[in-house]
């Protein structure tokens, strides 16, 4: 089963209009600029801004006749406006898109990661001061993280020091505590990481800052070896290959929403409202408490070996609930430390 792709029409043309609309007043001021400069300062391609000029021939005043319309001329490569139909001011922003603008840079100056720092703070500043009271809305901006770890974590970076930490693996379900030797700070998916070189690993690994539970910046420089690189997270943090266990589950329409949040290799409509969702896991750890977090509405097609596991899973919880609690002693009457005695035992004791 294919499923639509999401449709970007309306964005795609509602940039569009933003683009016209601020390009006569930026060729006003340039005038016999050549397309190529153009282009690389609005940030579009060459093909992209002459379909805008030519767009632009046929927008204008109402009458659209001889003197309504936007007029330009063409001087080989060159062009130069030479009738702006009024539309001789750049786009200005409505209180809202000010707000919102001011709130993203300020979300932006508080990620982790962020490269030149000072150039965003410059730039909300300016925005901030062009604004005035269009921003003095009483907006606090925080990211979905724990605050005072990202900062412990930031300055440690910044400092250049290895790290102790107390790390919980989620995929194995186990605390370690490892020396690591930062590289950088980053937010991905709304989710604060510190990136390092694991002494433990032997490897450059992601930590997410909610997950460590302890850390003890060290009095040594942390010393990255040469083959330590980055991760390139342009499709995420996790990035699924060949040689990762796959798993297929049967899902119900309740349970959908994994295919929308998880990387799937393929989607199958089954029988009914039933899917067959098929995708690549860390491991079968991770995957047997995934599918038991998922509820009733899921079952593992294969491998069978997941299916086993999470069968085993599910017994076992159930023995848990099916055997009772041992009563709790009973306190005397007396209000004294020593628990009360049965008086079924007492009966039988000499």
């Amino acid at each position: 089963m294919t499923r639509p792709a999401a449709r970007g029409g309306s964005r795609a043309s509602a940039d569009r209009l933003a683009r016209l609309l601020n390009l006569v007043p930026y060729l006003l001021a340039r005038p016999g600029i050549e397309i190529a400069e153009a282009a690389g300062d609005l940030g579009v391609t060459e093909r992209q801004l002459r379909e805008d000029l030519e767009l632009l021939w046929v927008c204008g005043l109402p009458g659209y006749g001889p003197g309504d319309l936007i007029d330009m001329a063409f001087d080989g490569d060159r062009v130069t406006i030479t009738y702006d139909a009024g539309i001789d001011r750049p786009l200005r922003l409505t209180p809202d898109e000010a707000l919102a603008l001011v709130v993203a840079l300020r979300m932006l100056a508080e990620t982790p990661g962020v490269a030149n720092r000072e150039a965003v703070e410059r730039a909300l500043a300016k925005i901030e001061n062009a604004a005035g009271d269009l921003v003095a809305a009483p907006v606090e901006v925080r990211l979905p993280a724990d605050t005072r770890r990202v900062q412990e974590l930031r300055a440690a970076v910044e400092s250049g020091r290895a790290l102790r930490i107390t790390y919980y693996t989620a995929a194995r379900d186990e605390t370690t505590d490892r020396v690591v030797d930062p590289l950088r700070m980053l937010m991905v998916g709304g989710r604060a990481y510190v990136e390092a070189w694991c002494r433990r690993a032997e490897a450059v690994r992601l930590f997410r800052v909610d997950r460590i539970d302890a850390v003890t910046e060290l009095d040594e420089p942390a010393m990255v070896p040469p083959q330590a690189r980055p991760h390139d997270l342009t499709d995420g943090v996790f990035r699924p290959s060949p040689d990762l266990p796959l798993i297929t589950l049967r899902v119900g329409r309740g349970e959908r929403w994994i295919t929308e949040y998880y990387p799937c290799e393929r989607v199958e409509a089954g029988a009914g409202d039933q899917w067959l969702v098929s995708l690549r896991v860390t491991d079968l750890g991770w995957a047997r408490r995934f599918v038991l977090g998922l509820g009733p509405d899921v079952a593992v097609v294969a491998p069978a070996e997941l299916a086993e596991q999470v069968r085993a899973a599910a017994t076992a919880a159930l023995d848990a609930y099916a055997t009772p609690t041992p009563a709790a002693p009973r306190r005397p009457a007396d209000g004294s430390d020593t628990p009360s005695a049965d008086p079924a035992v007492t009966a039988g004791t000499q």
